[in-house]
C-alpha cells in the first residue's frame, strides 16, 4: 500500500489535443478516490498514465516513494480492473486469478520432477511459492463469495461473477494500489448497485489505496472517500462527496453532481432598501441574509441561482418573495417521493423533488416555495464560480 501522487501531469496527443492539463493530485495511503466527469474529460487517461499504459507528456507520477514515469506497467506494483473484465476464456476461474502470480514465480522453473531430482532446495522453494499462490487465490475467492466457481470457465459465469473474478485477480497480487476503469458499466442497474456495495465493503477489508474511474456521479458519491470532478482535462473540485454536493465550487460541478440535476435560474441582483432581491426575469426572490455580504458587490450584474430539486416544495403560507409561480407539465411518482417537472415564463425546465403525498397536478399551475438559505449563486458562464463560497472574481 502506498500514496499515489501526481504533480503537474499533462497528456497532449498529436494535433495539440490536451487530454489532461496540468493535473496535481495526492491520493493518500489506503484512500478510495473516484475520478468522475463527462466523456472525454480525461479521467481514464489519467488512470492509464498512473498504470503506465499511457506515457505522460509532462509532470511526475509517484507510487509510494518511487517516481514511475519511466517504469513499465508490470513493474509499478499496481493491479488494474478493466471495464471488459479481460478474462482468459480457456482458463478456469482459479487459473485466471492465479495467472499473474504464476508468471512472477522466482523458482517456477524447478516446480517439476526434474527440479526434485536435480535441485531439491529449489524444488522446495517452488512448491512453497505454489502453496502461497493457492492460499491467496482461495482467500480472495472466499472474500468475494466465488469459491464454488473456481473450476468454472468465464463463459459459464454471469456478468457479476465475471466482475468478481476480475477483482479477485487484482486482490491476489497484494499491490500497492488498485486501479478500476469503469468496472461496473457493463452490469445491469440492480447488479451494479449490489456490486457497488461489495466494492465498498471490500475496500474496508483489504485497505488498499484505490483509484476508481466512472462517468456515473451517483456511483462516485457512494464509493469515494474523496471525489475528483474533471472536465476538459482539468480538476474542477476534489473533496468529500458531501462537500462536492453541498458546496460545489462552480456551476459545472453543481450541475454535474446530483440526480436530478440542479436547476439554474439566470437573472440579476437588485437592491431594495436594506435587502437584496434576485430577479429571474418574471418573479423576484429574496436573497437570504447569510448571503448578503458576498453578493452585495454583484448588485446590477447578471448571476445564476442554483436550486437543487429538493429545495423546492409546494408552498403553504410562505412569506413574500420566497415562492415561484410555475406551470406543471409532468408528475413522476417514484414511491417515496415525486419528481415534478415545471416551468416559469422565463425558465422552461425546472425539476422539483417533493414528498410522495404532495398534491401536484399535471397541466395545472402551482406555487413552489424555495429554500433560500440553501441555494447557490454563480457568476455567469458555464464554469462560473460559486459566489456564495466567496470564490467570485474581485
Amino acid at each position: 500500500m502506498a500514496e499515489v501522487i501526481l504533480e503537474n501531469v499533462s497528456k497532449v496527443y498529436p494535433g495539440d489535443v490536451k487530454a489532461v492539463d496540468d493535473v496535481s493530485l495526492q491520493i493518500r495511503d489506503r484512500e478510495f478516490v473516484v475520478l468522475v466527469g463527462p466523456s472525454g474529460c480525461g479521467k481514464s487517461t489519467t488512470l492509464r498514465m498512473i498504470a503506465g499504459l499511457e506515457d505522460i507528456t509532462a509532470g511526475t507520477i509517484r507510487i509510494g516513494e518511487r517516481v514511475v514515469n519511466g517504469v513499465a506497467p508490470k513493474d509499478r506494483d499496481i493491479a488494474m480492473v478493466f471495464q471488459n473484465y479481460a478474462l482468459y476464456p480457456h482458463m478456469t476461474v482459479y487459473k485466471n486469478m492465479a495467472f499473474g502470480l504464476l508468471l512472477r514465480r522466482q523458482f517456477g522453473a524447478w516446480d517439476n520432477p526434474v527440479g526434485f531430482l536435480v535441485a531439491h532446495g529449489h524444488w522446495k522453494k517452488a512448491r512453497a511459492e505454489r502453496r502461497e499462490i493457492d492460499r491467496r487465490v482461495r482467500d480472495a475467492a472466499e472474500i468475494l463469495g466465488i469459491r464454488e466457481l473456481l473450476e468454472r470457465r468465464p463463459k459459464a459465469l454471469s456478468g457479476g461473477q465475471r466482475q468478481r473474478v476480475a477483482v479477485g485477480r487484482a486482490i491476489v497480487r497484494y499491490p500497492k494500489a488498485f486501479l478500476f476503469d469503469e468496472p461496473l458499466s457493463n452490469l445491469d442497474a440492480k447488479l451494479r448497485i449490489g456490486m457497488r456495495a461489495e466494492l465498498k465493503a471490500l475496500h474496508r477489508r483489504v485497505q488498499t489505496t484505490t483509484v476508481y474511474v466512472t462517468h456515473d456521479q451517483e456511483e462516485a458519491m457512494t464509493l469515494g472517500d474523496r471525489v475528483v470532478v474533471m472536465k476538459d482535462g482539468v480538476i474542477h473540485q476534489c473533496a468529500t462527496p458531501y462537500e462536492v454536493y453541498e458546496r460545489p465550487v462552480n456551476r459545472f460541478v453543481a450541475g454535474f453532481v446530483g440526480t436530478p440535476p440542479m436547476n439554474f435560474l439566470t437573472g440579476r441582483l437588485l437592491r431594495e432598501n436594506d435587502r437584496l432581491l434576485f430577479d429571474e426575469g418574471d418573479q423576484r426572490l429574496a436573497v437570504s441574509a447569510q448571503h448578503h455580504e458576498r453578493l452585495a458587490r454583484f448588485v446590477g450584474q447578471p448571476v445564476v441561482m442554483g436550486v437543487r430539486p429538493e429545495m423546492l416544495r409546494p408552498a403553504v403560507d410562505a412569506p413574500p418573495h420566497t415562492t415561484l409561480n410555475v406551470q406543471v407539465s409532468v408528475v413522476e411518482p417514484l414511491g417515496d417521493r415525486t419528481d415534478v417537472y415545471c416551468a416559469t415564463p422565463k425558465h422552461a425546465h425546472l425539476i422539483c423533488r417533493v414528498e410522495a403525498r404532495a398534491r401536484v397536478a399535471e397541466g395545472a399551475p402551482a406555487v413552489m416555495q424555495v429554500d433560500l438559505d440553501r441555494v447557490h449563486y454563480f457568476e455567469a458562464g458555464e464554469n462560473g464560480p460559486n459566489v456564495t463560497l466567496g470564490h467570485g472574481a474581485d
